[in-house]
C-alpha cells in the first residue's frame, strides 16, 4: 500500500480521503516538526503533505527517496525548494483560490479593528477601566470615505478592493501589471507605488514573497505615508522591513498597523510588537475559517490522490516536471 506522511493534523475531511486509499502517518504532536523528524517521516513514503511552516529543503527531499509529490497545504510555497524537487522528478502542488475570500475578510477585519481600536477597547473593558461614555474615549479613525491603497491586485487584493467599495472608499492600487478590466469593473485607479503611499489612508499588502518584494515597505516608504495612515499586512512578514515598522509605530509616524504575518514566525516574533498599543496582531489566521481550512485539506488530499493514481493534479507549481 502506498504511504503518505502529513506534517501536522489537518481538518478531518482531507485526512479521511487519504486514509480511504493509503497508509497515512500524521504528526501526533501539536507543534511544528523538527527537520530531523520530517526527514524521518518522509523516508520511504510516496507523498508528503506539508505546511508553510515546514522547510522542505534539499536534505528533506533527499531523505524522501520515494517521494512522488509534495502537497503544500498553503497558497505560498516559498518553504519548498521547488527547483530541487523538480530536478528529482517530484511534483509540487499548492492550494490556491480557496482561501482568497476568507483572507480578504481577515484583511478588512484588521483594517477596521486597527482604525477603531477594537482590541484596545476589549482590553480596556476586561481590565475594568470603563467608567462610562466620554467625548474622547478610545477615539479611532473613520474607515468610510477614506482612500485604500492595495499593493498587489491579485485574487485577494481584488476582493479587498470590493469590500472597500462597500465603505465608499476610493481605491488606488499598485501591481506588477495593470488590470484595466478590474479598473473598469470596480472603478479602482492605478498609481505608482510612491503616489499610492502618499495618498492612502490605509495601505494593504497582497503580494507574494519574492526577491523583488522582500523589504518592499521600508524606511523610505514609511516616510512617504501619511502620519495618519494604517498599514495592513496579510501577505508575508518579510515584505515589510520590520525594524523600520517598529520604529515608525513607536514614534507614531504612522497611526498603526494590523498584522497577520511576521518576521521569524511562529517562534521568534519580535516581542517589541507586543508592547505597542497601535498595532493589532493576529496569529497568521488569514485562512482560519472552518469552511476554508477544510476545503484546503480536501485540495491537498486530492492532489496526492491524483498523482498517486497517475493523473495530473489541478494545482501544480512545477508543471515542467511533467514535461509541460
Amino acid at each position: 500500500m502506498k504511504q503518505v506522511f502529513i506534517t501536522r493534523a489537518l481538518p478531518e475531511p482531507g485526512i479521511r480521503m487519504l486514509k480511504e486509499k493509503y497508509e497515512v502517518e500524521v504528526n501526533p504532536h501539536d507543534r511544528v516538526l523538527t527537520k530531523e523528524e520530517i526527514a524521518s517521516g518522509v523516508k520511504d513514503v510516496d507523498a508528503l503533505v506539508c505546511l508553510l511552516t515546514d522547510t522542505i529543503d534539499k536534505d528533506i527531499i533527499e531523505a524522501g527517496s520515494n517521494l512522488k509529490i509534495i502537497s503544500n497545504y498553503a497558497v505560498g510555497y516559498n518553504n519548498i525548494d521547488v527547483d530541487y524537487a523538480t530536478s528529482k522528478g517530484i511534483i509540487v502542488t499548492n492550494t490556491p483560490g480557496v482561501l482568497s475570500e476568507t483572507t480578504a475578510d481577515l484583511a478588512f477585519a484588521l483594517l477596521i479593528a486597527t482604525a477603531r481600536r477594537i482590541p484596545e477597547g476589549d482590553k480596556f473593558m476586561r481590565e475594568g477601566k470603563f467608567r462610562g461614555w466620554a467625548p474622547e474615549l478610545m477615539l479611532g479613525t473613520d474607515v468610510y470615505g477614506k482612500t485604500l491603497g492595495v499593493i498587489g491586485l491579485g485574487r485577494i487584493g481584488i476582493l479587498v478592493a470590493k469590500r472597500a467599495l462597500g465603505f465608499d472608499m476610493q481605491v488606488l492600487y499598485h501591481s506588477a501589471n495593470r488590470k484595466p478590466n478590474v479598473e473598469q469593473e470596480l472603478g479602482v485607479k492605478y498609481a505608482e507605488l510612491d503616489e499610492l503611499l502618499n495618498k492612502s489612508d490605509f495601505v494593504s499588502l497582497h503580494v507574494p514573497l519574492t526577491s523583488a518584494t522582500k523589504g518592499l515597505i521600508g524606511k523610505r516608504e514609511f516616510e512617504l505615508m501619511k502620519p495618519s495612515a494604517i498599514l495592513i499586512n496579510t501577505s508575508r512578514g518579510e515584505v515589510v522591513d520590520e525594524p523600520a515598522l517598529l520604529e515608525v509605530l513607536k514614534d507614531k509616524k504612522i497611526r498603526g498597523a494590523g498584522l497577520d504575518v511576521f518576521w521569524g514566525e511562529p517562534t521568534n516574533v519580535n516581542p517589541k510588537l507586543y508592547e505597542l498599543d497601535n498595532v493589532v496582531l493576529a496569529p497568521h489566521m488569514g485562512s482560519a475559517s472552518l469552511e476554508t481550512r477544510s476545503k484546503m485539506a480536501e485540495m491537498a488530499a486530492s492532489a496526492v490522490i491524483d498523482v498517486l493514481e497517475g493523473r495530473k493534479p489541478t494545482h501544480i507549481v512545477n508543471p515542467e516536471v511533467l514535461g509541460a
